[in-house]
């Protein structure tokens, strides 16, 4: 008995000892012991899994895949936004709008559908930005009326949004974070590193991603400029010791993948406005491009004040742009030299270079006002010198043609891109494409920022450039692509789209509305009004037909005189039937006026029949 209670205290007396160690003074806890007496392991009274090696839980977290979904920016220009996910953890790069087309008329702008990153919410991160243009920033406000997640960018970047969020009132709740490039930002399980790029805005970058399942570039919109205005030539060394250490995938520009050989320099510019410069003399100078291109803005004021000339900016974008350049020290205006648009007739034409909006025909910009005598301020003469200085957006086209014939009716000479060296392209053409291959070389290549035409030819660069056919993936919007060391897949789709905004309505004009939209543009209303009597069901007053977009009634008075007889005919007919439902007569209403016009003049307008009860 004595010798049991002996043994008794010496196991407690190890257990005691094992509880100190681990640093747990649990009574349950339990020690286990070999033949020696020496301890194995440490339990609870309630055995815990088996704990893994350290290496084999690295190998297994290593075999997760990491998630890549773009939301927005594939098949189209502009809307730019994807999501990585890895282990639970998420994050955004860029948040961008596109402008509306033909098909969705009225509209003001165009930014991607939140649905999945709302239904997400918790898990991520932060938003990361690669550079300050709208088709990569420009949805920032809606997203951050959903989701009020941290911002990282460069320091220009983050001046432009703030811009945005002032107009919207969201920034004193922002969470705005200034990174620069070759610093690095840790949101979960990621680590993002910023690498400077050329592009047509300063203070652009990439990102190289890194998680458990390997690292990924993602290059933004870059070119390879040995000759940048700032003289901050691309970090090209970095991307390779990046291809030295090993690349899992590379998602690279694909906006000039048709274009061959190597954009050029924004330098050359520069030497065409001195050239134009001169020929104008005598002459006063308008210059039309993207508010955001601050290089170019910079040598638009540099050769205004080598010639001597006061400049005045003209649109609310680019008015916006250059006071935050300005103020943050990207863009260097000598003092006297800025002058405000309301002080034009203070000085002779010759001395005046004007910098405005519109290089893409907008109807609201301030060229295009110009253009058709609306701009408050400013009235063209002739002999004006109106410099194009930007490439008409795909789809825009028109609308820039249609700008540049009215100036040339009003007397000024137009000088756009095709006629001279006004503008190159803030994208990489195909060697610098294949060149940003060449030295990062990713196991996986995936092409973004492009219509199909562009993913498509990028692709086909990458199969020339020796990656192996099945690791290149052309993806779509909302697809979900995963990557691993052995394979890359899209298996699955999640909600995607564009989300329409107008005036202050965000998502509340959808396909019916557009389509209705379009069906009064191309073929026009007619109403038709008639009162009747709820008791007796007798009509009191009309019918009355009024056309607006259809015909043009004082020359049509025959046609609406047939009219006004069907609908009374209708009517008649629906008395006789005793028919009082009120949607009833207006089916029939409309099915017999819609019939009657297009048997007449083969056009189908909307019919839209308003009876009221008295």
């Amino acid at each position: 008995m004595k010798e049991t209670k002996k043994n008794k205290s010496y196991s407690n007396a190890k257990s005691s000892v094992q509880s100190v160690v681990s640093g747990t003074s649990d009574t349950k806890t339990k020690a286990r012991y070999n033949k020696q007496g020496k301890v194995i392991n440490n339990r609870t009274a309630k055995s815990a899994p088996k704990k893994q090696p350290a290496k084999q839980s690295a190998v297994k977290s290593a075999q997760k895949p990491l998630r890549i979904i773009p939301l927005g920016g594939l098949g189209e220009i502009g809307k730019n936004i994807t999501l990585y996910e890895y282990d639970g953890d998420m994050f955004l790069v860029d948040c961008g709008m596109s402008f509306p087309d033909e098909e969705t008329p009225g509209i003001d702008i165009v930014i991607p559908d939140f649905s999945y990153l709302i239904e997400n919410k918790d898990k991520i991160k932060g938003l990361v930005v690669t550079h300050g243009h709208e088709d990569h920033i420009g949805a920032i406000p809606y997203l951050l009326r959903n989701l009020n997640i941290p911002i990282y960018a460069t320091r220009l970047t983050i001046g432009l949004i703030e811009g945005k969020l002032t107009e919207h009132k969201l920034l004193s709740d922002a969470k705005l974070n200034v990174i620069k490039a070759g610093q690095s930002v840790t949101l979960g399980k990621f680590k993002v590193e910023f690498i400077h790029v050329n592009h047509s805005i300063p203070d652009a970058v990439a990102f190289a991603i890194t998680c458990a399942a390997g690292t990924v570039v993602q290059t933004g919109d870059f070119k390879i400029d040995t000759t940048p205005i700032d003289d901050q030539v691309i970090d090209i060394a970095r991307f390779a010791e990046l291809g030295k250490k090993g690349v899992l995938a590379l998602l690279s520009d694909s906006t000039n993948a048709e274009r061959p050989g190597f954009t050029y320099s924004e330098r050359l510019v520069g030497e065409s406005f001195s050239n134009l410069f001169k020929k104008a003399e005598g002459h006063r100078i308008i210059v039309a491009t993207f508010s955001s291109n601050i290089h170019r803005i910079q040598q638009i004021i540099d050769e205004a004040v080598r010639c001597k000339r006061k400049v005045a900016v003209s649109g609310r974008s680019m008015l916006n742009v250059v006071s935050v350049a300005s103020e943050l020290g990207y863009l260097k205006v000598p003092k006297g030299v800025l002058i405000e648009i309301e002080d034009l007739n203070n000085y002779p034409l010759d001395k005046i270079v004007i910098i405005t909006t519109g290089s893409q025909g907008e109807p609201l910009s301030a060229l295009h006002r110009m253009a058709f005598s609306e701009h408050r301020q400013l009235e063209l003469v002739p002999g004006d010198t109106i410099i194009i200085s930007a490439t008409p957006i795909p789809g825009n086209e028109k609308l820039v043609d249609k700008v540049i014939n009215e100036l040339m009716r009003k007397g000024a000479n137009v000088v756009y891109e095709k006629m001279y060296d006004v503008h190159v392209s803030g994208h990489a053409c195909q060697e610098e494409l294949k060149l940003m291959l060449s030295v990062v070389k990713p196991k996986y290549f995936i092409p973004v920022h492009g219509e199909q035409k562009h993913l498509y030819k990028h692709a086909l660069l990458a199969k020339a450039m020796g990656i192996n056919n099945k690791n290149i993936l052309i993806p779509t919007n909302g697809a979900v692509i995963e990557v691993t060391k052995n394979e890359i897949k899209s298996s699955e789709t999640v909600t995607s789209g564009r989300v329409l905004v107008d005036g202050l309505g965000v998502g509340d004009v959808g396909s019916i509305v557009l389509r209705d939209r379009k069906h009064l543009a191309e073929d026009g209303i007619i109403v038709v009004t008639v009162a009747i009597d709820s008791n007796t069901r007798e009509v009191v007053s009309g019918p009355d037909v009024v056309s607006r977009g259809f015909v043009y009634v004082k020359e049509s008075e025959q046609l609406m005189n047939d009219l006004n007889e069907l609908v009374c005919d209708i009517l008649e007919r629906c008395y006789i039937s005793n028919i009082s439902d009120w949607n009833t007569i207006k089916g029939k209403i409309k099915d017999g006026v819609s019939k009657f016009l297009f048997s007449k003049t083969h056009r189908s307008p909307m019919v839209l029949p308003m009876i009221m009860e008295v």
